[in-house]
């Protein structure tokens, strides 16, 4: 309920404001609010307390269904169609635009796509571009790598050729083909099919693969032949001649495939991302000789404008293009069609560069693939693209547009985002930034906890107003920031020192890493931090070790492998390590990558807790008596789960122009298990009434039961006590699917010394579950490990032990270590752009 006590006067007339009556979508409980159209609304709250629920899962999902509703039936199976919230009203909804935290993830679509500024330069060079003598005018769409009339012919477009190497298809030459020499084939059946054909063949599989003849060598690598061979199962060679010759039928007819005809079908082919990445480790990427990675036909290249090819301009960081663009409007005007075409393109540019630059973007290119962008500077992207396009009367939706931001570079986003009500339109923010939160015109606080313990509006109305609402955990950050709890200060007695660093834009750089502390790494946004750290440092410590790179040793799915694509099948950092390494063991990085993308991966299965559930069931007097054992208490598993739904809970019903919608098994009613499995219960809990509860209600379910209670205990501790065990993972978002990560390593209680890495772990998390994370980071270091964190967090920062930071500025100006040492020291160097930041939360504590 809004707090009718706390809830100050306001110069907005009914008519100014939108009304929600009744929303219970997720964990709302029967939320009612108004809150006001045409200016800044920030909606905040705990991580998991509602406030995505409310903005997206509500605001946005009644505009999209009630737009949909206007489109023709079948123009709307076009359309990615949300669920229609719960909600018994809402008036007042203008227009919504949504713009999430999320990544492109598509190689082809680019900087200059999303921005229409690639649209923009072709035209210029189609139009205003100097052609060679005789040559003929291009349009728009032969400067486009995406185009088959623009795309080098040599490589299609994408700059590179890829072909298979025998080195890295048979690394180890002193295998024989039985011990599987030939690690670029496919493995378990698939690949023993293969050696089966070549034995039918006549090839010794028995022979050390150096020793083999050259002809049969490259044969079983590099033939386009697929010949037949009938196979015998569990016959060796005499046995199957044998056979053949009594005529007797073969088991199957086996087609043989080349190393190379099976590494590029699965390259080019393969709609499983892993099995692409697979694929690339044994091909080796060349530049092509045609166009020399620039993608383009050589025609296109040939024409120039400002003195460089459309492939060169479209690789300078936007800043620099800003400028190009500038100088050569300020030059001298023609007064013919080509003057008239660079004045209005030109001006065109430059007015979206501008808004680009103000986001703290100059650093990107162009040409600068979507897919290697961080979820921020995509939606930062897009976000300049809104402004520009001057709209009226429409509510923007946005999901923390100061998350990846430096405080340096918070003030611009406000600037920038400060036009759109302006311009006539409303902002909705969901976003945990004290600077950006005090900024509202009006602050909507969702609580007071998270799950089942938030989903209530604890206040609505201007942000001055919260300093009266005591149950608000956002509050206290707002107005009076609790101090920071540091350890003592910790003495630095390990170093890990990395020379002659080369990777982005770091140039033979120095790194002198403590080992044993908390270390924050900072900067302002495109410094190289992440480069640095997350990149070179992982890179380089990574090989050294010897260490394939899992992120937090977690299993891999399909669709959690992005394919390697340009340069990134080859290119490397360079660097070496110099003193140090003794004191690292192993490597392992938590990010805020998703755990899972099906319902089948949840919380208790990731964490390794369901094991030991199940055991716990197997191990009942009822269980042995009807002779179920562990697997029968898994939904993945067909002995176990209900076989109408697999294990899944729910059918799918397609509504084919509506939503289409997820209904509960009508045979296990959503339980997911067989009969049989669910009469067997534990203290009147069945399987399915455990996956159901809460961690929270775990604790006290399992109290006394050894490791699985301290495992449980270890993630409430981490503030995710208001999850279920059984949620699904795709419904956590980012910050709890790293929290919980870090909650599984604390529960491993890895021997040290482990060298944790974290990419802005802060993300997506309210003040106060900021802190909580501190406390885990704080107990990693206490268990003898190191952890290096790249933040923009300052309170993160400041309660580090030491600080680097990377500057002086973005792109090309950055790249370079500005600072290192105590926090207090970073706050004193006047070279910092985050020192008067760091400075000010140390001066608070």
């Amino acid at each position: 309920m809004v707090s009718s006590d706390n809830k100050p006067s306001h110069h907005w007339k009914p008519a100014d404001m939108i009304r929600i009556e009744g929303a219970q979508e997720h964990n709302l409980k029967d939320v009612s609010l108004e809150v006001p159209r045409g200016c800044l609304v920030v909606f905040t709250g705990v991580s998991g307390s509602g406030k995505s629920s409310l903005a997206f899962g509500t605001l946005y999902a009644e505009a999209q269904r009630r737009y949909l509703e206007t489109v023709a039936p079948y123009a709307r199976r076009l359309f990615h169609q949300l669920p229609p919230p719960k909600i018994r009203n809402i008036e007042g909804l203008p227009p919504v635009i949504a713009l999430q935290q999320q990544a492109g993830t598509s190689s082809r679509s680019s900087v200059g796509s999303v921005t229409t500024l690639s649209n923009l330069l072709r035209m210029l060079y189609s139009r205003a571009g100097t052609y060679p003598a005789g040559a003929t005018m291009l349009e728009s769409d032969d400067f486009s790598a995406n185009t088959p009339q623009g795309a080098c012919p040599r490589c299609q477009g994408t700059g590179w050729l890829y072909d298979v190497v025998e080195e890295k298809m048979v690394p180890d030459p002193a295998l024989t083909l039985r011990e599987k020499a030939v690690a670029a084939w496919p493995g378990a059946w698939q690949g023993q099919n293969l050696r089966d054909i070549l034995m039918m063949r006549g090839v010794d599989l028995d022979t050390p693969w150096k020793d083999l003849p050259k002809e049969t060598r490259d044969w079983i690598l590099y033939t386009d032949e697929t010949p037949t061979e009938p196979i015998y199962r569990g016959l060796d060679y005499a046995e199957s001649q044998a056979a053949m010759k009594r005529g007797e039928p073969a088991t199957y007819q086996g087609t043989f495939a080349s190393a190379r005809r099976h590494v590029m079908q699965s390259f080019h082919g393969s709609k499983s991302a892993k099995m692409r990445a697979r694929a690339a480790t044994f091909m080796q990427a060349t530049r092509c000789p045609v166009c020399h990675g620039a993608r383009l036909k050589p025609e296109a290249l040939a024409v120039r404008f400002a003195g460089q090819d459309i492939a060169t301009l479209s690789h300078l960081p936007l800043e620099q293009l800003h400028a190009v663009l500038k100088d050569q409007l300020a030059g001298e005007q023609r007064a013919d069609a080509q003057g008239r075409v660079i004045e209005e393109i030109g001006t065109a540019l430059l007015r979206r560069l501008e808004i680009l630059l103000e986001l703290g973007l100059g650093y990107l290119q162009t040409d600068r693939t979507v897919d290697s962008l961080s979820p921020g500077e995509y939606q930062r992207l897009r976000l300049g693209t809104q402004v520009h396009s001057a709209l009226f009367g429409v509510a923007y939706v946005l999901d923390e547009p100061a998350a990846g931001l430096h405080p340096a570079d918070i003030e611009a986003l406000l600037n920038v985002l400060g036009r759109l009500p302006k311009a006539g339109n409303s902002l909705l923010v969901v976003e945990h930034d004290p600077v950006v939160m005090r900024r509202a015109d009006w602050l909507v606080d969702i609580g007071p906890g998270a799950g089942s313990h938030g989903g209530q509006v604890l206040y609505s109305g201007p942000p001055e107003g919260l300093k009266r609402v005591e149950a608000s955990r956002t509050r206290p950050y707002l107005f009076a920031p609790p101090p920071l709890e540091r350890n003592s200060v910790r003495q630095v007695e390990r170093w890990l020192q990395i020379d002659g660093i080369t990777w982005r834009n770091m140039q033979t750089l120095s790194l002198k890493l403590p080992l044993g502390v908390l270390v924050s790494v900072t900067g302002v946004s495109g410094s190289g931090k992440s480069s640095l750290i997350s990149q070179a440092l992982v890179s380089l410590v990574g090989r050294a070790l010897g260490q394939k790179i899992e992120e937090a040793d977690e299993p891999q799915d399909d669709e959690d492998t992005t394919p390697l694509a340009g340069e990134a099948v080859d290119a490397q950092p360079e660097g070496r390590i110099v003193a140090g390494l003794e004191h690292v063991r192993r490597l392992s990085i938590i990010t805020q990558k998703p755990i899972g993308r099906t319902s089948r991966s949840n919380l208790a299965t990731y964490t390794g807790i369901f094991d030991q559930i199940r055991k716990l069931f197997a191990a009942t007097e009822a269980a042995r008596t009807a002779k179920l054992d562990e697997s029968c208490f898994s939904f993945n598993v067909a002995k176990g789960r209900c076989p109408h739904c697999e294990g899944l809970g729910t059918v799918s019903v397609g509504l084919l122009f509506m939503p289409g919608v997820e209904a509960p098994c009508p045979v296990c009613h959503g339980a997911r298990y067989k009969d049989e499995v669910l009469d067997i219960t534990l203290r009147e809990k069945n399987i399915a009434d455990v996956l159901a509860m809460t961690v929270e209600e775990a604790c006290i379910f399992f109290a006394g039961e050894g490791a699985l209670a301290r495992g449980l205990e270890t993630l409430e501790q981490s503030g995710l006590g208001y999850l279920r065990l059984g949620q699904p993972a795709p419904e956590l978002s980012g910050g709890e699917a790293q929290r919980l990560k870090l909650a599984t390593e604390l529960q491993k209680r890895r021997p040290a010394p482990m060298l944790y890495i974290l990419d802005e772990p802060t993300t997506g998390l309210h003040p106060s579950d900021t802190d909580r994370l501190l406390g885990q980071l704080q107990t990693l270091v206490e268990q003898g490990h190191s952890v290096v964190v790249t933040e923009h967090n300052m309170r993160v920062a400041a309660a580090s032990d030491w600080v680097i930071d990377i500057g002086p500025g973005s792109g090309e100006k950055g790249g370079k270590i500005i600072a290192s040492g105590p926090p207090e020291d970073v706050a004193r160097n006047k070279a910092s752009r985050t020192g008067p930041y760091l400075k000010e939360v140390l001066a608070g504590e």
